[in-house]
């Protein structure tokens, strides 16, 4: 018996918006949270800011590396 031909594999989808979302409220929420904690726990007042900064970057960064076009030459 011989297994029916698999389908070909489907490039990305351009996109959907709600996943930019996603990955910059997780991030800010995620470090922001992160953060907050480490502020109170150091007896600190910088980490907060510095958390929600972090996420922001890094949700831009997921962003940017989802949603750039795949060169598959």
């Amino acid at each position: 018996m011989s297994q029916p031909p698999s389908p070909p594999e489907q490039p990305k989808s351009p996109g959907d918006p709600w996943h930019a979302f996603s990955y910059l409220v997780t991030g800010v929420g995620f470090y922001g949270v992160a953060g907050w904690l480490l502020d109170r726990w150091l007896e600190t007042s910088f980490l907060l800011p510095t958390g929600i900064i972090v996420g922001a970057a890094l949700g831009l960064f997921l962003t940017y590396k989802r949603f750039q076009p795949h060169d598959h030459g």
